[in-house]
């Protein structure tokens, strides 16, 4: 299994063609470095939730939007090796020069983490439509979840999700500001699961939904084996992707 990088990110939305241009620059260093994939998705089916949302998570003002992003490495030594390659190479690459390369966001209230898959089912698709998720899991139900999440692949499957990874916590730590655990405002004992499902288009996503809805009854609280009113989800469209092959590495 591979090794998935987290972040969330508040961007003002009037700098979304700077964000793109800025991570599209930034992210081939991270590629010349051994990343197999990259994507940067902005947000598009983003809701306003009662008790947590990707808004919260990031504390993001009116006139931003979020990004969710992911950064997929062979695996945590080569994710651990190349990151302390690259934190010397950001204080010399001229491509983390802020003045040449201005960051269009705020970084204090970016938010990520390392995290290690648990259930990693389908193929990468480009240009899929990305549904995020950031969920609280007590740690003693991690094999519950990861059950509950495999065992639910052929149903996404079967409407049309092209990939699942359930990625659990794993080098997640506590910001001053942000952090996956205020996200889902995460207790004592609990970690945080990074999980994302890749679709072929919007469309089928939302139709898949509405069919889960009128097909099959939801499990009662006491069936989950985590607290489904505090996970964090929206719908998100890729506008950076980079692969080995596309990145001309």
């Amino acid at each position: 299994m591979t090794y998935i990088e987290g972040f969330v990110i508040a961007v003002p939305t009037a700098n979304r063609d700077k964000f793109i241009q800025h991570a599209r620059m930034a992210d081939e260093v991270f590629m010349e470095h051994g990343a197999l994939r990259i994507l940067e998705c902005w947000q598009e089916d983003v809701a306003k939730g009662h008790t947590t949302d990707f808004f919260g998570a990031v504390d993001s003002t009116d006139d931003e939007s979020v990004v969710f992003s992911w950064i997929e490495w062979a695996d945590k030594p080569t994710r651990d090796t190349q990151m302390a390659k690259l934190e010397e190479a950001m204080s010399t690459d001229p491509r983390f020069d802020p003045e040449k390369n201005p960051m269009p966001f705020d970084g204090k209230r970016m938010i990520y983490g390392g995290f290690q898959p648990i259930v990693e089912r389908g193929k990468p698709s480009p240009g899929a439509y990305v549904q995020g998720f950031i969920v609280p899991v007590p740690e003693g139900n991690k094999e519950a979840y990861r059950k509950m999440a495999d065992d639910a692949w052929s149903m996404f499957e079967g409407y049309g999700a092209l990939r699942l990874v359930e990625a659990w916590g794993d080098d997640v730590r506590h910001g001053k500001q942000t952090d996956f655990y205020r996200a889902v405002k995460a207790e004592d004992g609990e970690a945080v699961v990074f999980s994302l499902i890749e679709w072929p288009s919007a469309e089928v996503c939302n139709t898949a939904h509405e069919k889960m809805m009128a097909e099959m009854p939801g499990p009662s609280a006491d069936e989950m084996p985590f607290d489904g009113k505090r996970m964090v989800y929206g719908g998100f469209r890729p506008v950076v992707e980079l692969t080995r092959q596309s990145a001309g590495v």
